[in-house]
């Protein structure tokens, strides 16, 4: 093993031992014993700038019909589960915020956050009915801090939505497509959210798919 590489660092979302796991493009992943979370070591992150330069590069119009059809499954469990009067938050909206649109256009009051586009503190100083999260959450570099904002902004009964593409022990890692975005450093397992649920006060995570529902 590199002689830089350390072999062990500690989980960002249960605090356990993560052990070295696998490098590609010369960027160290760790595996939690505990969790089974995927995760980048913290001396290969991006700075905010190229975080924000890689975002900047992202063609997501909201107009778009295939940029609506990706978000659909979260737009569409929304309105399956929640009527017009509800609030929601698209957090981190990013460069275009098509679940915001899509859902105020359909009726729904919907605010906005995004830490380098939308970023209004003020928006976090409320709570919500339900809070979408799309193609966000691989993206924390500190899952357990986010995860645990994310439960304080919702409503008794509220339900955060996520997609992400969950890591499992039949994933090829080494031609896994979905590690390659540099900006993707946290990759999730089904013990990743069995463990939010548990420890950070939700009752329950339903999979889908890419879709996530944590219900408070």
């Amino acid at each position: 093993m590199d002689n830089k590489r350390a072999q062990r660092m500690t989980c960002k979302l249960c605090n356990a031992t993560a052990f070295w796991f696998a490098n590609a493009a010369s960027r160290d992943y760790y595996r939690c014993d505990t969790c089974r979370s995927v995760m980048l070591h913290p001396r290969f992150l991006l700075s905010p700038d190229e975080e924000k330069a890689r975002y900047e590069t992202h063609n997501n119009c909201p107009g778009d019909p295939r940029y609506q059809k990706f978000v659909s499954p979260i737009v569409d469990a929304v309105k399956e589960h929640f009527g017009k009067q509800a609030k929601g938050l698209d957090f981190g909206a990013g460069t275009g915020p098509v679940i915001t649109k899509m859902l105020t256009d359909a009726g729904y009051s919907m605010a906005l956050y995004d830490p380098f586009f939308h970023d209004n503190p003020n928006v976090l100083n409320q709570q919500y009915d339900f809070i979408a999260c799309c193609e966000v959450i691989e993206h924390f570099h500190q899952p357990a801090k986010e995860f645990r904002l994310l439960r304080s902004l919702l409503k008794k009964g509220g339900v955060l939505y996520c997609k992400t593409e969950l890591f499992s022990e039949n994933t090829d890692f080494e031609d896994w497509y979905y590690k390659n975005d540099p900006t993707h450093v946290f990759f999730y397992h089904e013990k990743s959210l069995a463990w939010i649920c548990e420890n950070l006060s939700f009752s329950y995570a339903h999979i889908d798919g890419r879709l996530i529902v944590l219900i408070t």
